[in-house]
């Protein structure tokens, strides 16, 4: 694998979002849970993340790079002391069902005020909470998650 860029949206119905986005990049789903989906598409190589979030105050939920390993969050984030960019790690926190190693890292004009670089150990079960952690909260405030937020347009 190599690194994708993430873009996470909010989407009024994720049911008929899955089915045009399907079409629209020709692969079908790699996860599907209740108000949520998320695509690997190859080429352009992307992963695109739907979450079911009606009451948005805009399209765009959260920016992110997918690597392939906890050697490379922590290249980057090796890489970003070295350049002094604020940035938080959290490690083995469960979000958007599956289990990751990440690190954020403070941006201007995005949503959440951060990307997210991460890579997935595990997936998460199919039932119960999406997140356990600091999910794609970025102020540590342990009770948020990429639903919950508002993000900006």
């Amino acid at each position: 694998m190599t690194s994708r860029i993430q873009l996470a949206l909010n989407v009024r119905d994720v049911e008929s979002a899955t089915r045009f986005y399907a079409d629209l990049f020709g692969v079908p789903p790699a996860k599907q849970r209740s108000g949520y989906a998320n695509f690997v598409v190859a080429d352009p190589p992307l992963k695109l993340v739907l979450f079911e979030n009606p009451g948005a105050g805009g399209s765009l939920n959260h920016l992110g790079v997918e690597v392939e390993s906890t050697d490379d969050v922590r290249a980057a984030t090796d890489r970003f002391s070295a350049v002094g960019l604020p940035h938080r790690t959290t490690e083995v926190d469960t979000c958007c069902h599956a289990v990751q190693d990440k690190v954020w890292v403070d941006a201007p004009d995005v949503p959440l005020g951060a990307w997210e670089f991460y890579t997935v150990l595990a997936d998460a079960p199919a039932t119960g909470e999406a997140s356990t952690g600091t999910c794609c909260d970025t102020s540590g405030d342990e009770d948020s998650c990429c639903t919950d937020r508002d993000p900006v347009a």
